[in-house]
């Protein structure tokens, strides 16, 4: 789909003084242009402006923040009006907005009572202070009624003679919900409630303690002060301590509360009691580097549960790396690696079996790799990266050289570990001396631990074109020896995954083969073999995904897969296993099976020039073509691929990275593709598990995602998709498709399913608004393609429902009524009648617009005529409405229309059937007699 961009909007005009600027400012406010107004009141006040032109423009800056939501900037705004005129009331009342918008009540009413003594007749000051003074008494009297309430709660739960009692059960969920409030959470505070629940903490009781983590989570959550006083008082050593027990639901629970300090003293407060912040001075960078420091020596204590290793490390994953490589602060990152990435890369090189001194899970060494890798893309230059590699490198030496055996075993994990992660740094640590050759060497050990070591390494290491050819003239022949010779499964699996590594070198290029005709398709009939041996571990079968990762590639693979049911049973079963580092295997294998990876079709001309130049021409398959990628798609859905996937997406582990969200994403789009077998999706939660991936990962898969939702919004009914809250949720993706950077059918997409949101409710009309899609759909609706321009136009007609909307239409000095009337008048019957709504809808909202229509357009008249002659009924009605909108609005317009054509267009039209029609045209006339511009004739007509 072609479009033509339309040219960007001016900045603001020039302007010589500061009133010129202030009334510029005054229009843009009364457009709902805020950001406008913004800058144009900012401008103007740096010029030489008066102290009383300063605190008007103070306090308009104060409004245009209200209206954007921004409440600490508008009482900043204000306060520094109120500075300059302690008598502007006008700059008072706002402050006492902005104050009730943050939780500063009591410091709100003391502005709301300087407004009505300065205006004591006014009566929108007094329902403010009416409205404001009941919110202080119900607060009062929340807050006192808790008081009981938690000193009971605490007796119960702290009683040994209620162990294990219901009563005992019910205080800690009341507890728990009642720190789910701020003023409960406050009042818990403030009732000695952190060293109540480090009793609970100290009993060791699983039930106790969860409900003291989840009361602490309430307490914390996005409160700075009292963050820093809950680590005062508990200690952070023994908060991180708690990640270690052995209790899976205790050691979440502790990370989750890990997780909300961290939130907290990196954003601050956001709400509620910000009037005390001020009693604790904190130093948030100082609070985070003790966390962090902590959990880096929790990594490497013995005694430490692999479940609570593993927790540690995804608090690290989420807490150290900037979360946007704009923000040029990396310090965090550099700290952690001077202080820690040996910690981190002894996890890493850990063995699980046998067991060594420090207890790790399937998963540890996986989350390992994905924090070393995020460290590694923080860093900003080559004297940074350069200082990681050295790091590892010394690291891997210490344990290589002089250790024996077990020590060379150590320093190739670790290699495996960087591989998997930043590849750049485990292909250097490759090349240092001696570790290839180790590696090569014990491959053919006698020793499984010993040989799954080495294989392991050679397949991380066959992953990397750099290595792959070097592994192909030195190890196919070994792993194949391996693969053939070996009595072991775990052996024989890892070598054929190397194999299939070597033999996907291709990818998807079908003239690319690298092994014999059929041998690819043996290999991939050996690994469905294993994934369907349910009496092998999911730590060895998951090695059988990854070789079908890889030669799935292979379109004659694809097309044996999805025919084998047992084989995609065990692997959406296996999907769903504690074996979380499956995750990235199996969606990759999801990927080539639907073709979702990115391709385009190759130009012919440059094919023949390629052909020419003796240069390699990519091919591919035939069983890749259209027909055979749909017939794959519906075997997967009857097979479960969507429940599959959603049970994927709710998975709250590290191996979940942005990537792999980004292949789920790409697996979506791929099975909503057909109009049909979007109900199935929806059906299985697929809708439900979309959002996420379109909140959070990479560009491309939160675009992907984002489609995804759109194309299920266009043709279900969105309020069964997205149930409840969800739909609210839907919004933000939809909108991120209208940016310039998305291609015209992912805008078109985004518009349609928008329109059916906005004709929904006033609610969700409101969430578009708030995520500022407005401009951006009036941009499309000058588009030159005629179907963006279509849907940008009916999305309008429906969000001019909203009030805000209408003032768009109404305000001084734009010409969006011209642009609805002139399409009304357009050749495209779709556009006419989204236009024709919209003008019906607007006339009959706002009548003031009814004058306004003439003025617009010479060709007025001429539309609204030719909308009632139409054949099409929907036209006929849709002008019919707005007619007499116009002749009900005034007498003068009446009186325009009843001299033209137009009298005798409505007269023969009310003679008519009783349709809708009919009796719009049958009031125009009735209307025109009312007026006496006609008379009926002698029947009463």
């Amino acid at each position: 789909m072609s479009l033509t961009r339309k040219p960007g909007s001016e900045g603001l005009r020039p302007a010589s003084s500061v009133e010129q600027l202030r009334k510029e400012g005054n229009e843009l406010f009364k457009c709902g242009d805020y950001g406008g107004a913004l800058a144009a009141y900012t401008q103007a006040l740096g010029l030489d402006a008066t102290p009383q032109d300063q605190a008007i423009l103070h306090r308009n800056r104060a409004a245009c923040h209200l209206k954007l939501e921004d409440y600490d900037k508008a009482e900043t705004e204000a306060s520094k009006a109120i500075e300059k005129d302690g008598g502007d009331v006008k700059a008072l009342y706002r402050r006492s907005q902005a104050l009730e918008k943050l939780g500063r009540l009591d410091q709100a009413v003391l502005d709301l009572q300087r407004c009505v003594s300065l205006e004591p007749k006014n009566k929108v000051f007094q329902e403010a202070l009416r409205n404001i003074g009941g919110q202080i008494q119900e607060k009062v009297r929340y807050m006192s009624s808790t008081d009981a309430k938690v000193e009971q709660m605490f007796q119960i739960l702290l009683d040994p003679e209620e162990k294990g009692t219901e009563k005992k059960q019910k205080a800690s969920q009341n507890l728990v919900v009642l720190a789910r409030e701020d003023a409960g959470a406050e009042k818990i505070f403030r009732s000695n409630g952190v060293q109540l629940l480090q009793c609970l903490l100290d009993t060791g009781e699983t039930d106790l303690m969860l409900a003291a983590l989840r009361t602490l989570v309430g307490i914390c959550s996005e409160h700075q002060s009292r963050t820093v006083a809950t680590l005062s008082i508990l200690g952070t050593r023994r908060v991180v301590s708690i990640l270690g027990v052995e209790s899976q639901a205790v050691s979440l629970a502790a990370c989750h509360l890990l997780q909300v300090m961290f939130d907290a003293l990196k954003e601050g407060v956001k709400k509620g009691f910000r009037g005390k912040e001020g009693a604790i001075i904190v130093d948030p960078a100082r609070e985070l580097k003790v966390l962090i420091s902590n959990l880096l020596d929790l990594l490497t204590e013995v005694g430490v549960s692999g479940q609570g290793r593993d927790n540690a490390l995804t608090l690290l994953i989420k807490a150290v790396p900037r979360k946007s490589l704009k923000d040029p602060n990396n310090s965090l990152t550099l700290w952690v690696i001077d202080q820690g990435l040996k910690k981190i890369l002894e996890v890493g090189g850990s063995l699980q079996d046998p067991p060594g001194e420090l207890a790790v899970t399937a998963n540890s060494r996986v989350s390992a790799s994905i924090l070393l890798s995020k460290l590694f893309d923080d860093l900003k230059c080559d004297a940074e990266r350069e200082n990681f590699h050295r790091l590892c490198e010394n690291y891997i030496k210490s344990w290589f050289e002089g250790q024996g055996l077990a020590g060379k075993l150590r320093a190739i994990q670790t290699v495996s570990c960087l591989l998997q992660g930043p590849c750049d740094a485990g292909n250097r640590a490759l090349e240092l001396s001696g570790v290839m050759e180790s590696v090569i060497a014990l491959c053919a050990s006698e020793q499984e631990e010993e040989q799954l070591v080495a294989v392991e390494a050679l397949i991380h290491a066959a992953g990397k074109a750099k290595r792959a050819s070097f592994i192909t003239a030195n190890g196919v022949s070994l792993l194949k020896d391996l693969y053939k010779c070996s009595e072991k499964d775990s052996i024989r699996i890892r070598a054929l995954v190397g194999l299939c590594k070597l033999g996907s070198a291709g990818g998807t290029d079908f003239s690319m083969k690298q092994f014999a005709e059929g041998s690819t398709l043996k290999l991939a009939k050996q690994c469905r073999k294993w994934l369907c041996n349910d009496q092998i571990d999911a730590g060895t079968r998951r090695w059988a995904v990854e070789g079908l990762a890889y030669l799935t590639f292979d379109a004659d693979v694809k097309e044996e897969f999805v025919e084998d049911a047992a084989a995609l049973k065990a692997l959406f079963q296996l999907s769903r296993s504690e074996e979380r580092s499956v995750l990235f295997a199996v969606a990759s294998a999801l990927v080539n099976c639907t073709n979702s990876y990115d391709y385009e079709e190759p130009d012919p001309k440059m094919v023949e020039l390629a052909k020419y130049a003796k240069q390699h021409v990519p091919e591919q398959h035939p069983k890749d073509k259209p027909s055979f990628v749909r017939a794959r798609v519906k075997k997967l859905l009857v097979a479960g691929v969507v429940s599959a996937m959603v049970c994927m997406v709710k998975t709250e582990s590290p191996v979940l990275t942005s990537s792999c969200r980004e292949l789920l994403s790409r697996v979506f789009l791929a099975l909503v593709e057909e109009v049909e077998d979007r109900g199935t999706v929806v059906a299985q939660g697929g809708g439900r598990a979309l959002i996420p991936l379109a909140l959070e990962g990479t560009d491309v898969g939160q675009t992907k995602a984002a489609q995804a939702l759109a194309k299920l919004t266009i043709t279900s009914n969105p309020e069964m998709t997205f149930p409840g809250e969800r739909i609210y949720e839907v919004v933000r993706p939809l909108v991120s498709l209208l940016h310039l950077n998305c291609s015209g059918l992912q805008n078109f997409e985004a518009l349609m399913a928008l329109t059916n949101l906005a004709g929904i409710s006033e609610r969700l009309r409101q969430k578009i608004l708030k995520e500022k899609a407005v401009p951006m759909i009036e941009g499309y609706m000058f588009e030159e393609h005629e179907m963006i321009r279509r849907a940008a136009t009916e999305c309008m007609c429906n969000l001019a429902m909203s009030k805000e909307v209408q003032d768009l239409f109404e305000a001084q000095g734009n010409d969006r009524l011209k642009l609805l009337v002139l399409y009304s008048g357009e050749d495209d019957e779709l556009l006419q009648r989204a236009a024709a709504g919209g003008l019906a809808m607007l006339t009959s909202m706002r009548p003031t617009l009814c004058s306004r229509i003439p003025q617009v357009t010479t060709h007025w008249l001429e539309i609204l005529q030719a909308l009632l002659l139409s054949s099409n009924q929907e036209l006929q009605h849709r002008g019919a409405v707005v007619v007499l909108n116009m002749v009900e609005a005034s007498r003068e317009i009446a009186s325009t229309l009843m001299e033209s054509e137009m009298m005798e267009i409505l007269s023969v039209l009310a003679k008519g059937d009783h349709s809708p029609v009919t009796r719009a045209a049958a009031a125009c006339l009735d209307k025109a007699v009312e007026y006496g511009l006609i008379q009926p004739n002698q029947d009463g007509e």
